[in-house]
């Protein structure tokens, strides 16, 4: 505004001064010195701690702060500098500016904090000074690992998973949803028991919530007990040992299920022979000649229980002779159906007798004349539930279809390894089971890999990582260029394992 006006300005200038003590110019401050004869003259840092012991529990990782808390912090993290930060004493003194750490060797037992801190000095001057902080780490084992260190059995909580059933797959995929959500981190033990596992914790609030995170993703039920251990007459103390026994629903994906009359008539008459597609913390049963679906909780399960008609044990597989679609897609529950009218044929008797199934299936989005199917056979089976017979005048169907089946598919990649692999618990096994035991549990799990590569939604709470060894080649790709259901590569994880070479060549870059 002043140059527009034609008025003139002065031009400002910043004035300097001499140091009082060394005579070089300056900008004038308060005290008149210099930096260098400011910090020669006044040591804000004294006074302040610059050597600090921390204890450190080299088993669970973990360091004490004071007095009974033990806090979980990696190295060179935020956690463990705002630990690092408040264990310094007589820090109110002064202005905390900036804090970093200072790299050390990881085995030295020394951590270094760099700090930058403010204070007014004389007259008014505010000095900026950096200094180190050394904290010395002295191993000490925390409360729950000395005990697991004294004696690895002492548990203060245990939770026995049990699920009446003839096969292992609920517990194959029970373990994989929690790795994911890292729910038995606590657990000192876990043990794999007949018909289900044992978790071991130390203490009982990490039992109660293993529980209910099993209660979120199981139709389950539970009940409690606790044992007197040990008791303290003067300090009337008390020690138990607490016991949760969960039981998980017996009813499976893929079962088939005559429904009670009283459950029937309380989902608005489904069924009654109805198919379990998923199973959550609540049970969806499909009827599979009219696609209704309902959804049945855990609550309404164990207030009425049922058992399954027949399980994925009794699979049979049929070839498909003729599809007809007899309604338009339907999506129920987040998955697509058609309804249609099927010709189907035993495998086991294909070319040797003409007998021919026509059913009903939910299945027509999927299959084709010469297609291969997993069913149940109600023509040969001899059922003798106790459901079927309170359901009068109920005509039972010659077969009904699960799923579709790619067993001869997946003949020709029989012995290839996956281009994926799953993690597992670290269980303990009883190493006394007989060889048919072993193979038992070993086609079981096998099934339960293949029902990963065909069904994505359960792939979907479920981590997969890549399979270093697995090396695809062209024969491979060109041979496999059919619908054989696949897991895609982008849903993938990558395992954090370093090799030796890998970590040489890290520490080499570090330097």
């Amino acid at each position: 505004m002043a140059e527009e006006s034609g008025m003139f300005m002065v031009p400002q200038t910043v004035g300097s001064v001499l140091c009082c003590r060394c005579g070089i110019p300056m900008a004038p401050n308060a005290a008149n010195m210099c930096v260098k004869c400011l910090r020669s003259e006044v040591d804000i840092t004294e006074g302040l701690q610059k050597h600090v012991i921390i204890i450190h529990c080299p088993e669970c990782d973990t360091y004490l702060q004071p007095p009974r808390t033990w806090l979980k912090a990696q190295l060179e993290s935020k956690e463990l500098l705002t630990f690092c930060v408040k264990r310094l004493k007589n820090l109110n003194k002064v202005r905390l500016v900036h804090a970093e750490f200072i790299w050390t060797e990881p085995h030295s037992k020394r951590i270094k904090v760099r700090l930058k801190v403010q204070k007014e000095v004389l007259n008014g001057a505010i000095l900026e000074q950096s200094y180190v902080v050394e904290y010395v780490q002295q191993e000490h084992m925390c409360e729950s690992c000395s005990r697991i260190q004294a004696n690895p059995d002492q548990w203060v909580a245990a939770v026995q998973l049990r699920q009446h059933v003839s096969h292992r797959r609920t517990f194959f995929y029970l373990e994989q949803l929690i790795l994911k959500h890292n729910a038995a981190a606590s657990a000192i033990k876990i043990k794999q028991m007949d018909q289900g596992i044992d978790f071991f914790f130390s203490n009982r609030s990490h039992g109660v919530k293993f529980v209910e995170f099993v209660g979120k993703v199981a139709p389950v039920r539970s009940r409690n007990d606790k044992q007197l251990v040990s008791h303290d007459t003067k300090s009337n103390n008390y020690n138990y040992k607490y016991t949760f026994s969960v039981e998980i629903c017996p009813i499976c994906r893929e079962d088939l299920i005559c429904l009670p009359p009283k459950v029937a008539a309380s989902l608005g008459n489904l069924g009654p022979l109805v198919i379990c597609t998923k199973v959550t913390n609540s049970i969806a049963l499909l009827d599979p000649f009219t696609l209704r679906i309902c959804f049945l909780d855990a609550d309404q399960y164990w207030r009425v229980p049922f058992k399954s008609l027949s399980t994925s044990r009794q699979l049979v597989e049929y070839i498909v002779l003729d599809v007809e679609i007899v309604s338009s897609e339907v999506n129920v529950g987040g998955s697509k159906y058609f309804l249609a009218d099927a010709q189907v044929a035993r495998l086991s008797d294909f070319g040797k007798n003409d007998t021919i199934f026509s059913i009903r299936t939910h299945l027509g989005h999927l299959l084709n004349p010469g297609d291969y199917a997993l069913g149940y056979d109600l023509y040969g089976a001899n059922s003798n539930d106790g459901e079927l017979e309170k359901h009068k005048g109920l005509i039972l169907p010659e077969a009904i279809l699960i799923k579709k089946s790619y067993e001869e598919k997946r003949q020709k990649k029989r012995g290839k390894p996956r281009a994926w692999k799953l993690k597992s618990l670290d269980m303990e096994v009883d190493d006394r089971k007989g060889r048919a035991e072993q193979e038992k549990m070993n086609t079981e799990y096998e099934q339960f890999l293949k029902d990963l590569e065909e069904n994505p939604e359960m792939r979907f709470n479920v981590s997969l990582y890549r399979n270093r060894d697995y090396q695809p080649s062209e024969m491979t790709s060109v041979a496999d260029g059919d619908d054989l259901p696949s897991v895609p590569l982008e849903e993938l994880l990558a395992d954090l394992e370093l090799s030796e070479e890998e970590e040489v060549a890290s520490d080499s870059m570090m330097e």
